[in-house]
Parts: C-alpha cells; sequence; structure tokens
C-alpha cells in the first residue's frame, strides 16, 4: 500500500535523505516502495536540541534520516534518555518504550515516542 502525502505549496520533506520541496501549488505524492520521509514540521535543527528529550529526539531523527542504527547517533541518543531516566523524569515508561523500539531497530516508532516526550515536557506542570 502506498505512502500518500499531501503537501502545502513550498512544503519541504526529507525522502531517504534528500530534501525536497512541493512546488507552488499544492501536490500529493504517492511513494510505492519503502523509504524514510520525514515531513518539515517534523525536521528539528540542531540549535533546537536543548533539553534531554529535544536530544534524543534529534539523535534518532538522524538515525532515521541516515537509516543508521549504531554509531555517534546512537550513542547520543542514548545519553539522552539514560539522562532522562536519571533525572526522574515522570516519563519513564516512554523512556523505557524508546529505549526498546532502538534496540529493535524501529527508529520511527521511537521518534514517535521521542515526539511525546517533547510534548509532555512543554505541557504545563499542575
Amino acid at each position: 500500500m502506498p505512502l500518500k502525502l499531501s503537501l502545502k505549496p513550498g512544503e519541504t520533506f526529507v525522502v531517504n535523505g534528500a530534501v525536497v520541496r512541493n512546488g507552488e501549488r499544492r501536490g500529493v505524492l504517492l511513494l510505492e516502495t519503502q523509504a524514510r520521509v520525514l515531513r518539515e514540521k517534523d525536521i528539528m535543527q540542531p540549535e533546537e536540541a536543548v533539553s534531554p528529550a529535544r536530544r534524543a529526539y534529534f539523535a534518532v531523527m538522524q538515525m532515521y534520516l541516515t537509516g543508521s542504527l549504531e554509531g555517534q547517533d546512537y550513542d547520543e541518543a542514548v545519553a539522552a534518555l539514560a539522562e532522562l531516566i536519571s533525572s526522574g523524569a515522570e516519563e519513564k515508561d516512554a523512556v523505557i518504550a524508546i529505549s526498546e523500539d532502538l534496540i529493535a531497530g524501529n527508529i520511527y516508532r521511537a521518534l514517535g515516542g521521542c515526539r511525546k516526550l517533547i510534548n509532555a515536557e512543554s505541557e504545563p506542570v499542575h
């Protein structure tokens, strides 16, 4: 089943490491084979990685974009997740789930878990 992307005018996305920009009109892109795809809204710049959750997201995003399951990005993801655990973060179960996804090679799912951690740290504490 193809992946269908509905694109806004000028929207940027990444496919297997190639940065692609949509033209001046809305567009639809169908990907018939498996590919690593990230939309502009899901791409984090290095200067935005200012918290452990954001550093984990950035490292996992780099792993996803490069297709690499080891190396410096993996080490940085593990370090950021360890920092979250040691800081007493309330989301320990989420951090453990992200770690398990990384070990299993489910990088896109780990990326989604990191996004949830970022959203949780953005919510006001009551």
